[in-house]
């Protein structure tokens, strides 16, 4: 497995919605990062959209990645066939082998054979660029209806990309999305998480750890996926809350991210 960095681990420093740093980090800034830290793969999300960068500074940062041996990988949000269409060029552009999509609550409401459909129309774009698409489980799309998405489409172009925690919202334990999804991950999404009562007894909140401080079952999500390519990247993200002072939440991304890697290095088999 590969070890990357997903622009989700820096969320508060990146900005999102009404939470914006004077300067945002950039999608080089990230690539440096990841870097400093060994990774070999970086992967640009939708908070970090490569579709606001021109042709050449997709080329400026396929080159600082070749430079350094890494590998940059492609993501975007919800299911919107012009926009795929409009990143295939890019992942060709910057040598990505996989396109992310997050679906998610409104992407529930396609019937499985019309999205099945969809996608199975930009497949042959996306192999001609070298891409797999990799379908991420989020919030609101749940798994028994991924896989019938991924069977009704049955191409080996289309996979998952696997999120240790996701599916929680979406009615799942963990370890039961990763058992219904493994078979089909391409890519590996690695995060932890704690489950805290309420003080007063009112239900609990789920909230982010750095990896390997939580309960989240990292060593078994791992021996699911022992049979599937050994060259998967396994990106490292986080739910870092915000704090009211942004300034000290941006830091405390670098923290996490140095306590996570640290774990990931003792727990991911690397290839």
């Amino acid at each position: 497995m590969k070890l990357g960095l997903g622009s989700y681990a820096f969320r508060w420093s990146i900005g999102i919605k009404d939470k914006q740093p004077d300067t945002p980090m950039t999608a080089m800034a990230l690539l440096e990062i990841a870097h400093g830290h060994g990774l070999s793969v970086v992967q640009y999300a939708d908070n970090l959209p490569l579709d606001r960068l021109s042709p050449d500074e997709h080329r400026a940062l396929k080159a600082r990645a070749d430079a350094y041996g890494m590998t940059l990988e492609l993501g975007t949000q919800s299911f919107d066939a012009e926009e795929l269409a409009r990143y295939i060029p890019i992942g060709r552009r910057i040598g990505s082998n996989i396109l992310r999509v997050a679906l998610d609550a409104e992407d529930a409401l396609i019937p499985v054979p019309e999205l099945a459909a969809q996608l199975r129309a930009l497949l042959p774009e996306g192999k001609a660029a070298g891409l797999r698409f990799a379908i991420e489980n989020h919030f609101n799309y749940p798994s028994p209806r991924m896989v019938a998405l991924l069977d009704a489409v049955a191409d080996d172009a289309l996979g998952v990309c696997l999120d240790v925690a996701n599916s929680i919202c979406a009615g799942e334990w963990p370890m039961e999305t990763v058992r219904m999804l493994a078979p089909y991950a391409i890519n590996l999404h690695f995060k932890d998480y704690q489950i805290t009562p309420d003080p007063y007894g009112v239900g609990f909140r789920i909230h982010g750890t750095p990896l390997g401080e939580g309960r989240a079952e990292l060593s078994e999500v791992l021996a699911a996926l022992a049979d599937r390519d050994p060259d998967m990247s396994v990106i490292l993200e986080h739910w870092l809350p915000h704090s009211d002072d942004l300034q000290a939440t941006r830091a405390q991304e670098h923290d996490w991210l140095n306590r996570t890697v640290a774990a990931a290095r003792r727990l991911v088999p690397l290839s």
